[in-house]
């Protein structure tokens, strides 16, 4: 699923000035139990504010796209499509600034040990 609507949107030319020149990573898709409905995570290359604006023009033109997807793929239902912006890059760069943090990495050094315990005979 996720293959093939990369390629749609590799191939087709959606006029929306919203998505003019945007390159989408389409990060995962996860369909229903049914298959009658595909969720789709996506990340626009650079990310930031501009995320919600494409994701609202993705799903402006849903329609268009799940018609190419239904010619795309060998399935009985073609699935109705809701795309989401994935939040995973913007948790992954709240970790590593958490790691950054000099009171986190720390805790993070390895322990020197103290020599406190010597084994005598």
């Amino acid at each position: 699923m996720r293959h093939a609507l990369v390629e749609i949107l590799r191939e087709q030319t959606i006029t929306d000035p919203d998505l003019a020149g945007i390159s989408v990573t389409l990060t995962e898709v996860r369909m229903s139990p049914d298959l009658r409905h595909a969720t789709i995570f996506v990340e626009p290359l650079g990310g930031g504010e501009q995320s919600q604006v494409v994701v609202k023009a993705l799903n402006r033109h849903h329609k268009y796209l799940r018609g190419r997807l239904g010619h795309a793929i060998d399935m009985k239902f073609t699935p109705a499509l809701k795309f989401l912006h994935d939040e995973s890059f913007d948790e992954a760069a709240r970790i590593s600034a958490l790691f950054a943090d000099p009171r986190v990495a720390q805790d993070l050094r390895p322990v020197e040990p103290s020599g406190g315990w010597k084994d005598e005979d």
